[in-house]
């Protein structure tokens, strides 16, 4: 429990840096925009409590929207995303089929499950964050954009991540 306690924490402070300090500087035209902290949330293990990740989300959030100047943008982003991540496990997961103390990672569910997993939670962060960033739905075909554009790179960052850093 230490362990991955400590492993979560390093995870988080990893993610924030990588995002603060890389990838808010990176936007591919106005289409494109990583956003690879939402990892710590996909890798939560599955038995967190509800109420814990959504406070970890709702910090996540708050510490990106402090350093990209965003006024509670991506916590609200990011708590949608931590209220929707137990209803997509149900909807996904039979409950005999994980431990105890199991993270969602590509190792142990397999690549179509992780897939489907992610690309439901970071598609409907990204529409949350596009939306509330343009604030009106005059334009929804250009968020609807962003938001399908983003989620794929994310998300391929996502499954990148898997190979490289949690290999078997």
């Amino acid at each position: 429990m230490i362990k991955t306690l400590q492993q979560n924490i390093f995870l988080f402070i990893l993610l924030v840096l990588l995002q603060v300090g890389v990838l808010n500087n990176i936007q591919l035209g106005s289409y494109l925009n990583p956003y690879m902290y939402v990892l710590f949330i996909l890798l939560l293990p599955i038995n967190t409590p509800n109420w814990l990740v959504l406070v970890v989300s709702f910090i996540l959030g708050l510490i990106i929207d402090m350093f990209a100047d965003t006024i509670g943008m991506h916590a609200s982003a990011t708590v949608f995303m931590g209220f929707l991540r137990p209803l997509v496990l149900q909807a996904i997961t039979n409950r005999d089929n994980y431990d105890s103390g199991t993270s969602p990672r590509i190792h142990y569910f397999g690549f179509f499950w992780f897939l489907k997993y992610t690309l439901v939670l970071v598609f409907s962060h990204h529409l949350f964050l596009f939306t509330v960033e343009m604030f009106n739905f005059h334009s929804f075909h250009l968020v609807l954009w962003r938001t399908v554009l983003s989620t794929l790179f994310t998300s391929l960052l996502v499954i990148l991540s898997q190979y490289v850093i949690y290999r078997k």
